[in-house]
């Protein structure tokens, strides 16, 4: 199909970063609500809604998933009738995390429902850094488009960073505790765990490729953590900031080393770590930054990163 014949609609943020990085952009016609990467697409028809108040708390946010999963009801929506206006060839999804965003199967349903299209879906379902340059490879072959240089330049990037640490020994990779929700208390899995290991660190609770773990304070305290980072799902910089305040209340905070050593960072995990496309590779490089800052300055701190301060 010619590319002036596309009509995509990604109702994945991270499937409209990988189109736009193929050199599509021009092709995306719709979106979903949290779809706001590059910049420009935040322009574009809006084709999605979530069922819960994102502003909320993060136990309340928690409850009304729980709530919601509970009933059989997906936390989001698919606007049918802006769908049917928009009359896309394609639509991309994911079949990994009902909570991360619209599911295949509520997909699978609204496109049965569409009278003047029969768009083709493209449904994702990354769990490491490799499953991303598929993915990235998967959309470029659907497209007729080279990913090539691409994918060559992410996965350098990749390996620059990680031979730079090749000298460093077991006792100079920091413990690394990531924390993707505050309340209750959840670690990060998927791909965060590979991203740390190959910036430098030892990550604790997870496991590469495996599924975000609830942690309890006993054993959080009993580990010991060096370094700990937030990258609280869907939060920018400074709801991660103003979340991360919710811990220091705990009796058990000041007991762990990385508070009293002064390494706890936020970072902005909706704009990065959340997100399965090409900036996981900017992730890399701010996780290698906030754990070896003596070896790396990509100069995110500030805009990405900062430290937590009381």
């Amino acid at each position: 199909m010619e590319n002036q014949n596309l009509r995509i609609v990604s109702l994945l943020p991270s499937a409209t970063e990988i189109v736009a990085t193929l050199g599509l952009k021009d092709a995306i016609v719709g979106r979903s609500h949290e779809c706001d990467y590059p910049p420009e697409v935040a322009e574009l028809p809006v084709c999605t809604e979530a069922r819960l108040n994102s502003n909320g708390s993060s136990q309340d946010i928690h409850n009304e998933v729980n709530n919601l999963l509970a009933s059989a009801l997906s936390i989001y929506q698919i606007k049918l009738n802006v769908l049917e206006e928009l009359r896309p060839t394609h639509i991309i999804t994911q079949d990994q995390c009902d909570v991360c965003a619209v599911s295949f199967s509520e997909v699978k349903t609204a496109v049965s429902k569409l009278i003047h299209s029969s768009p083709e879906i493209i449904s994702l379902q990354p769990n490491t850094l490799q499953d991303v340059w598929n993915d990235i490879e998967h959309i470029s072959h659907t497209f007729d488009v080279d990913s090539v240089k691409i994918l060559e330049n992410l996965e350098a990037r990749v390996k620059i960073c990680h031979h730079r640490i090749q000298g460093l020994s077991l006792t100079e990779l920091p413990k690394v505790a990531c924390i993707e929700w505050v309340e209750p208390l959840m670690t990060a899995a998927n791909w965060v765990p590979e991203i740390i290991n190959l910036a430098g660190g030892q990550t604790l609770f997870s496991i590469v490729g495996g599924t975000s773990a609830h942690v309890n304070w006993e054993t959080l305290v009993a580990s010991n953590p060096d370094v700990m980072i937030f990258m609280p799902c869907g939060f920018d910089l400074q709801r991660t900031k103003q979340e991360a305040q919710l811990l220091l209340q705990h009796p058990e905070w000041k007991k762990l080393h990385a508070v009293q050593s002064g390494r706890v960072y936020i970072t902005d995990g909706n704009y990065y770590f959340n997100r399965p496309g090409p900036r996981l590779v900017d992730s890399l490089e701010i996780a290698a930054e906030i754990l070896h800052p003596d070896i790396f300055d990509y100069g995110y701190k500030g805009t990405a990163w900062e430290p937590l301060t009381v």
